[in-house]
């Protein structure tokens, strides 16, 4: 069993287009929620998202990758690129055999789905380009990491709603613990902002109309983001050896399924999966100083988690400084938990990313979400917390290194 530590970061969200970027304006409560612009915004009830901003694709890839990849993809590849030329490592001979790609998503290539469906349906084509299938399959973005970077270790994307970017982390974390691999590249990626799309969200009628407040007595709803984190994971002695940077550990990992409501979360089942968490880490409630929140600014998620960080921490919860960074990211589905656990990593460094949008307590969200403003404070261990539709949870336990 090995000591699994974070050497290399890449990110692109509607807060920056690399991680430091990233980690920089949660702590500055910068907001990247917008009125859309990917799509008509008088075509829709809900007309603010959290968009990937100032982008071009060009930039970072030839034409003929472009070609051939969904945004989605895009957004793999360049966090995934940042990440790996932060960790130093290059994939030659026997590490290239020895090393993971693991990446979460929720639905995959969106924007090649949408754009396809509306030229068959709507203006009666009757040939795609041959390329659709390559580029909408969910496993897409990890195929292209392995082939642009001449990674040969095990290599597959993991579908878990909201909660997959924390599966495709946490799979990957078991992995380099055991031994099966050394080093592993995982996240997750997502480009959800599309018409069919935002109009599916709608239908839930869970999208926030203007901003997301998550935990606050007036919260109306969650608004959608998009964008990609990218880690890579490698042995503490092999990061050691070579004299790379540590961000930090990751200790542990908990999942569960609640076996009920498809869309309604159980706070017991939420509790199950951060108890996992501390068990696996070999953490004690009372050396967890902040909890990234699953916190969507839904009605039915933030009372829940509330409870569920209750009942499986006790008296400590009350003492722990929370936050939910989607208002200011957005809710990036399959990516929301790698944004969160980039921002994490910033908050292991001793800065706590705030809540922003709070304007007053509900009675049944009574923690300390640390509105408005980041807040200076030492932390020794951490969570991130993911909770999907279908009842799936995933914490990630992190612990300060150094």
């Amino acid at each position: 069993m090995h000591r699994v530590v974070i050497s290399g970061v890449g990110c692109v969200s509607a807060l920056g287009l690399t991680a430091p970027v990233h980690i920089q304006a949660t702590r500055e409560a910068r907001s990247g929620l917008a009125t859309v612009t990917l799509i008509d915004p008088d075509k829709l009830n809900a007309k603010v998202a959290a968009e990937v901003k100032d982008f071009d694709p060009a930039t970072y890839l030839d034409r003929k990758t472009l070609g051939m990849v969904d945004r989605v993809a895009v957004f793999a590849l360049v966090a995934g690129a940042e990440a790996i030329a932060d960790s130093g490592l290059s994939f030659d001979g026997e590490l290239a055999e020895q090393t993971a790609v693991i990446l979460g998503t929720g639905v995959g290539g969106m924007n090649t789905v949408d754009e396809n469906f509306h030229r068959l349906y709507a203006e009666g084509a009757q040939r795609l380009h041959p390329f659709v299938i390559p580029k909408l399959m969910a496993n897409a973005a990890a195929s292209q990491i392995t082939m642009a970077h001449g990674i040969k270790g095990p290599a597959y994307s993991i579908a878990s709603a909201c909660s997959s970017s924390n599966h495709a982390i946490g799979d990957a974390f078991l992995k380099v613990r055991t031994g099966q691999v050394r080093a592993a590249v995982a996240g997750g990626c997502e480009s959800c902002i599309t018409f069919g799309t935002m109009k599916g969200w709608e239908a839930l009628r869970v999208m926030a109309p203007d901003v997301c407040r998550p935990f606050s007595r007036d919260r109306k709803g969650m608004v959608l983001g998009e964008g990609a984190g990218i880690i890579v994971l490698e042995r503490l002695e092999d990061a050691q050896a070579r004299g790379a940077k540590i961000y930090g550990e990751i200790a542990g990992f908990g999942m569960s399924s609640d076996a009920g409501d498809l869309v309604q979360p159980s706070a017991e089942g939420a509790a199950r999966a951060i108890r996992g968490a501390l068990r696996d880490a070999g953490l004690n409630a009372d050396e967890i100083d902040y909890i990234n929140a699953h916190g969507t600014g839904t009605p039915a998620n933030d009372p829940t988690e509330t409870a569920a960080i209750k009942a499986a921490l006790g008296e400590r919860a009350y003492e722990i400084g929370i936050s939910s960074t989607k208002a200011m990211h957005g809710h990036a589905l399959g990516a929301a938990g790698a944004l969160e656990l980039i921002a994490t990593l910033g908050a292991l460094e001793g800065v706590l990313p705030p809540t922003i949008s709070f304007t007053e307590a509900d009675a049944a969200c009574d923690l300390d979400y640390i509105p408005n403003e980041a807040r200076q404070a030492p932390v020794r261990a951490a969570l991130s917390n993911s909770f999907a539709f279908g009842g799936l949870n995933a914490v990630l336990a992190l612990r300060r290194f150094g």
